[in-house]
């Protein structure tokens, strides 16, 4: 949970194939990113996400690698055993739930989606009434600094982004320095962000 909150940003993730994917970790490893979400969502996720287990200690070993989009406990559990760091699920998306996830032990809670939610307006609000919730706004987050700046100044603890981090045409070409750099910078307006 320190690491989700101290970088910020957790990548969002999915691809069947393993090589992919690994040089996927590395770019954001190499970009500053210390916490990364797998989705669980294609065939044989799990032993991707197992592959990238095994890669995370040799390459990247200060990355917690956690799964997303998990929604009951037997998928969990398979991930934990395979090594993950964190699981996410993506049920939260009103104050009731946000509140029975606090009530179950959930200490960081993903908003998904987040912009349908009422974006950062949403996220404000809920903070007034729950000042100690802590979210991670995924979905409808952009690696920009108009976006960056409207999550963190409503009080969000971290940010999820799936593919406007990873767009198409930079993972077919291969151009893993790229998103590389796109962290970086999503990275340096979240500490500025945080400075204020």
């Amino acid at each position: 949970l320190c690491t989700l909150r101290d970088t910020g940003m957790v990548p969002v993730f999915y691809h069947r194939d393993a090589a992919v994917a690994c040089q996927v970790l590395k770019a954001c490893y190499e970009g500053g990113v210390r916490a990364f979400e797998f989705t669980d969502r294609g065939d044989f996720a799990c032993e991707v996400f197992a592959s990238l287990v095994k890669y995370a200690g040799k390459e990247c070993p200060e990355m917690a690698l956690g799964v997303g989009s998990v929604t009951d406990a037997p998928t969990a559990a398979s991930y934990l055993n395979c090594g993950a760091d964190f699981v996410v699920g993506p049920c939260c998306g009103t104050v009731a739930e946000i509140v029975a996830a606090q009530e179950a032990g959930c200490n960081l809670v993903k908003l998904f989606p987040a912009g349908c939610a009422g974006g950062p307006s949403f996220v404000k609000s809920v903070r007034g009434p729950l000042p100690r919730v802590q979210i991670m706004a995924t979905g409808a987050v952009e690696p920009t600094e108009e976006s960056l700046r409207a999550w963190f100044e409503a009080g969000v603890a971290c940010v999820g982004m799936g593919s406007r981090l990873f767009p198409a045409p930079r993972l077919e070409a291969g151009d893993w320095m790229w998103i590389a750099g796109k962290c970086r910078f999503v990275l340096g307006v979240i500490r500025s962000c945080r400075r204020k």
